[in-house]
């Protein structure tokens, strides 16, 4: 059985310790509690090691992910009704679109050249060449899909990896070549971009592919053409 007097010291420690507590939350120091509520810096110390003080980094850490784990409780319900809304107007979008006839492919695809093709510039009215770069898989289909309804085949074509020097350039070689359907080991030709340790890129990592460049050979008769549809195209904009 407990002495009483026994009992009254470790209820008022405990009174003592929740109130070191409570100070070291608000950002007190350990001196400074124990001046306060009268004990040792040592007992101070000992009793709010584990509360991270006001102010400090370790605390503004907490605050973050508490308010991180708030938002994403509040936002939940959202997110899931926004995705299922998304996904219902891309498969509507995309159904939507039906068989492409050869006139729309033509159409596409000299939009998209104009948009991320090599272009003749004032400086050189004569650099005619058609060249195509791009890192989405998709947009490259396409626009071999454009020059295969032109007349030419996939072999007549040059290919080229541009990728960062720290990306991993056989993985890509060969993602590239199953993407774009070309046979094993055709793309050989790569061009590695120095990477500028100022710069903070987000493009790593194993989805990290680089770009895929096409090339059409002795093709300005092609880039006049692409001009013209585009000159039509913006005629009576």
């Amino acid at each position: 059985m407990s002495h009483p007097r026994t009992s009254l010291i470790r209820v008022h420690g405990e009174e003592l310790k929740s109130a070191a507590v409570q100070l070291r939350q608000q950002g007190w120091s350990v001196p400074a509690i124990a001046a306060e509520i009268g004990i040792a810096r040592s007992t101070a110390y000992q009793w709010t090691k584990h509360v991270p003080r006001e102010g400090t980094a370790e605390a503004a850490q907490r605050r973050k992910q508490h308010s991180k784990r708030m938002t994403d409780a509040r936002w939940a319900e959202h997110r899931v009704t926004r995705d299922t809304d998304r996904a219902g107007v891309l498969a509507d979008a995309a159904g939507g679109v039906g068989a492409l006839t050869e006139r729309e492919i033509t159409l596409i695809g000299a939009v998209m050249y104009w948009c991320e093709g090599n272009k003749a510039k004032p400086w050189r009215p004569n650099d005619w060449k058609v060249k195509f770069t791009n890192s989405d898989a998709g947009l490259i289909r396409l626009f071999l899909r454009f020059l295969e309804q032109l007349g030419y085949t996939r072999d007549q074509l040059s290919y080229r990896l541009s990728i960062h020097e720290t990306g991993n350039v056989p993985a890509a070689q060969r993602w590239w070549e199953e993407q774009a359907g070309l046979a094993p080991g055709s793309l050989t030709a790569v061009s590695r971009k120095r990477h500028q340790i100022s710069t903070i890129r987000r493009n790593v990592g194993e989805d990290y592919h680089g770009c895929l460049v096409i090339v059409v050979p002795r093709a300005s008769r092609l880039y006049w053409r692409i001009q013209g549809i585009m000159d039509g195209l913006v005629a009576d904009c």
